[in-house]
């Protein structure tokens, strides 16, 4: 059986930031809000589809709250919503 391909850091950040999102119950809605983007950008980095900026990446991690190597961790948010 093959093994699968190891995330990408796109992938990574991505779920991560649904998780977190998820778990502070915060809208896409709110967290382009918050960011100061498009909640249309906001959906496609959460799936996968979008190569987001290390700027953006900050920018969504101080509206999320937490540190931007926490939304880069493979395994910190691992688990939460069965993914």
């Amino acid at each position: 059986m093959k093994k699968p391909l190891p995330l990408t850091a796109r992938q990574i950040f991505a779920r991560n930031l649904r998780r977190c999102r998820r778990m502070r119950d915060i809208s896409q809605e709110q967290l382009a809000l918050r960011a100061g983007m498009s909640r249309s950008y906001v959906s496609g980095i959460e799936r996968e589809e979008r190569n987001v900026s290390i700027d953006n990446m900050g920018l969504l991690a101080d509206a999320m709250g937490v540190a931007l190597k926490d939304l880069v961790d493979p395994e910190l948010f691992s688990g939460v919503d069965g993914r």
